[in-house]
This record gives structure tokens, sequence and C-alpha cells, in this order.
């Protein structure tokens, strides 16, 4: 597989994605998208970033992370493009052999990082490795689990020798945790330091505070990027985040209020993206705890949860109802996983009479930060589940620090779940024994078997047969309470324009501040 996106000016795909882009928007908003420009000034306004985050890439752990620095400071070898496939950043080409089991990567001829030095094949081995072994805490940890060694076979190549097969390693090489960051002479990654290869170098950052950027003039990559400087602002308030756009602020805003929408739509200085993703709100249960150990009891409380009412009072009809199934109608090999949970007073008293109990109470932990409407749709389910003796404790965390105190800290919480664009990945990430994001603490001997099996199967077919096996499996017995599948809405500044916004990860898949301009 070879990279199509570089040269000088847009790539072939490029335009054609801008050009589709333009042909989808009304007539008097075609102009701004005619032609990417450069100059100007974007501030992004976000719904995290908390005085607990860092440069090191493994602990990134959403939208202000990924943007500002997975994005902004630095590359990836691979990047996800707006239609979903996979192509060469930093990597020029990279080729599988060995039935997916040998990657050889060669890298684009001179890249630089921001304080002068060359890229070479050692940074990107000191960054893979960074993520590899007993003691570390990525979420990336799992893509490397079936790493043998990865070498620096000259300075531009990179071999990657992995003990099974891995069709989708191209794909997991873009997840915004592995950004190509300097080596140190002992062989470890150097994030003490804010230096990347990425289009824009960080200025200024106090953790919790605004992040800002300027344009990196030695960029490798096309004419990118447009703009002169970009600022992330983190305004977990939605309000408060909403009126930054409305007052021209910021320029560009994620996770909208849904109550606003039409508002923000008939606004003529906004423009409203809503962007199919794969993206997931959910209540997760950390499986290893009382009183979620008990399979009963998660099933007790997937039929005391009205997920229709929850869609039409919290979401207003812009989501899909969940099945307790993580992965999304729109990814390959997703299956049906009957029988669709609905709202069973009986059913979850029910269970609850098979788990030995009458009654149950559990705390609930939410916050603003955790999903859109996550406070509301937890409330609505409070009530819910009284119906079926079921106490739910609501308790509203702090905004702040949600995502490095309160997720995978508290044994039952509210998540936002990007979704990822293969079902090896989502699971390998999401549910797989021993994952550092395996937030429900699943841990099923057969689902984990399948897992390795699935990852091999060359026979689409067969593959198929097992990721649909894994899915039921994660529906019937998984500690995952999943509300809605939704887009992606965000707030934008009719000043700014773009090409087609793609929808893996948030922000045009974390890559708006390169792919984005001044209308």
């Amino acid at each position: 597989m070879s990279d199509d996106h570089r040269g000088n000016g847009l790539s072939r795909r490029e335009m054609l994605a801008a050009a589709a882009a333009t042909a989808s928007l009304p007539l008097f908003s075609r102009e701004a998208f005619a032609a990417p420009k450069r100059g100007g000034f974007m501030r992004v306004g976000t719904n995290d970033g908390s005085q607990t985050d860092s440069l090191d890439p493994a602990t990134w752990p959403g939208s202000f992370t990924g943007g500002a620095f997975g994005g902004s400071m630095c590359n990836n070898l691979t990047e996800i493009m707006p239609d979903r496939s996979v192509a060469g950043d930093l990597a020029e080409s990279f080729e599988g052999s060995e039935q997916s089991k040998r990657w050889v990567f060669t890298l684009q001829k001179g890249v630089t990082f921001h304080d002068g030095r060359s890229l070479t094949a050692k940074d990107v081995v000191a960054s893979m490795m960074h993520h590899v072994g007993a003691n570390t805490k990525s979420p990336a940890k799992v893509i490397f689990a079936q790493l043998d060694t990865v070498k620096a076979e000259d300075d531009r190549t990179v071999v990657f020798t992995l003990k099974g097969s891995s069709p989708d390693f191209p794909y997991m090489l873009s997840d915004y945790h592995l950004p190509i960051m300097p080596a140190k002479e002992d062989g470890a990654i150097d994030f003490s330091k804010p230096i990347g290869t990425g289009p824009f170098v960080l200025e200024h950052w106090v953790p919790g505070s605004p992040a800002k950027f300027k344009r990196n003039p030695n960029y490798h990559k096309n004419s990118k990027p447009y703009f002169d400087e970009v600022e992330f602002v983190p305004i977990p308030d939605v309000v408060a985040r909403t009126n930054a756009l409305l007052t021209g602020e910021v320029q560009f805003i994620n996770n909208l209020d849904i109550k606003t929408l039409a508002m923000l739509r008939r606004n003529r200085n906004i423009r409203v993206n809503s962007t199919p993703s794969m993206r997931h709100f959910a209540f997760d249960m950390n499986t290893q705890v009382a009183p979620f150990d008990n399979p009963h009891v998660r099933l007790a409380l997937k039929y005391a949860i009205d997920r229709e009412e929850i869609l039409d009072k919290v979401f207003f009809g812009n989501a899909t109802v969940g099945n307790d199934n993580n992965v999304a109608r729109s990814l390959k090999f997703w299956a049906e996983t009957p029988p669709q949970y609905t709202y069973d007073v009986e059913k979850a008293k029910a269970h609850l009479k098979q788990a030995g109990l009458t009654s149950v109470t559990v705390d609930l932990s939410v916050s603003d930060a955790a999903f859109p409407g996550a406070v509301a749709a937890a409330l609505l389910f409070k009530d819910q589940a009284a119906r079926a003796g079921i106490t739910v404790n609501v308790v509203r965390e702090p905004d702040d620090g949600y995502w490095s105190k309160i997720w995978r800290q508290k044994p039952f919480a509210g998540v936002d779940w990007y979704g990822r664009p293969t079902v090896d990945w989502l699971f390998s990430t999401t549910l797989a024994r021993g994952a550092a994001w395996n937030d429900t603490k699943f841990d099923h001997a057969r689902f984990n078997e399948l897992l390795e099996q699935g990852r091999i199967e060359t026979d689409e077919g067969k593959r198929a047969a097992i990721y649909r096996e894994m899915q039921q499996i994660v529906h019937d017995e998984g500690g995952m309470l999943v509300l809605a599948f939704a887009n992606y809405l965000d707030g934008c500044s009719t000043k700014i324009a773009s090409g087609e916004i793609g929808g893996v990860y948030p922000m045009d898949n974390f890559k708006l501040t390169e792919r984005w301009w001044m209308a």
C-alpha cells in the first residue's frame, strides 16, 4: 500500500473531497469552499482539557489532547482519511508480507522535528516502544500485543515483525496515542518538551489552559497547514462553549448542546456540522465489582433503562438506539445481536430475583464532560430503574479531571466512545483482557479466544462468523449499557472552511487544524 497524498498543493483525493463537500452545501456557502487559502487564526473550543493533561501520548484522554498535540503538534506513521481509508502520514509507503506478519514502512524524505532534528527510523522505534512492556498504561498497548520486533533497518525504513497476522495493522498505527516524537540517546522518547513534526509549533501551554500554536514553516505535507496560528481552548461547560462561538471568541466548538441546534442553524454566521461516526454513549459497569459482577444484575439494568425515552427527551432524535453491542452499523462485520433490549420492568425484576435480590442500589457517576446529555440521561434512568426496584444514585462529578479521576476509577460511569475503523481494533482497545481502556474489566475466555482467531483469519465469511459470535457475547454478558450511537455535532463559524470531514475521531479525525482554512 502506498501513499497518494504527497506533492505540492491538494492531492487528487483531497480535491475530490473538497468538491463533494462543496456540492452538498447550500448555494450561499459554496464560494467559501472554492479553494483553500493561506492565513488567519482559528481558535477551537473543546469540551475537555484538564490540569491533569500532559505531553505524554500514553496519557492523552480525548479531544483537547488529541486535537492539540496529536493532530497539530505531531504526526503518526499513518492517518485515517475522511473516507475512512488509511494513508501514509510520516510514512511515504507501507507494505505487508508473510500473511500480514511483516510490515515495512518507508519514511518521507526530509522531515524534520520542530527543533530542526531530522526524523529517522530510530525515532519511530522509540515512539512505538513507549507503548510496549508490562509497566506501560498506554491504551495503545493492545495494538502491540502481537509485536515480536520493531527495528530500524536504515534511517528511512522501519520493519515490524508480528507474532501473527494483522491485516489491520496500518489502521492501528493511526491511533492518536502513537505520534512520532524524538528519541533520546537511551532509546526512549523525549516528551519533556513540546517537539513534534506536526503542522504547528507549540508556543505556550500550561495544563488546564489554552494551547497556542504557530504555523510550522517546514511542514512536509503539500502546502499545509493553511492557518498562521491556532489555539485550543478548554471550555468544559457547554453553555460557555456555545456562547464563545456565538460571540466570536472561538471559531469552532465540539459537542454541541442538542437543545441549541435549531437556534444555531438559524444563525447565518454559524454552520452546524453533523458528521457520521461510530461514536456511542454508554453507562459502563465494572464487571469485577459487586453488584455488577453478577450477570443477572447487569441484565436487570439492561432491561431497567428506557433507551427510546432517552433518545426522545435527551437527544431529540439525533441518535440511533444502542443495544449493548459497541460495533457501529456502518462498520464492516457489524452483526445483529438479538434481542433488542427494551424497557421491561418485569424482566428487570425477574433478573434481580435470579441474582437473589428484590432490590439493589448503585451509584452512577456522570458529568457534562462524559458525553452530551449525560446528566439528563442519568436522571431519566434513575426514574425508570426505580420502578424495577433499582435505586440509581446519580453522582454528578466535576467536569475537570473527569477522564483521569472518574472514568475507569468509579465502577459505574458515563462514557463517550469514539469507536474505531475496524472491529479488531475496537475490541482490542475496549474489551480485550488487560486492555488499558477495558473500563468494564470484561474478561471472557471465549471472547478473547475468538479475538485472536479473528485477527489472523483471512477467509471473509469465517471472519464475519467470528465477529458475529463476539458481538453476541458482548450483548449478552458485557458491562456496557450502550444508550445510543450519534454523529459528531460541531459548531463552526462560516469564516472557516473545510473539505469532506472525517468521523472516526472528533474534529476531522483530529486533523482540522491541518486540513481546514479561512473561507
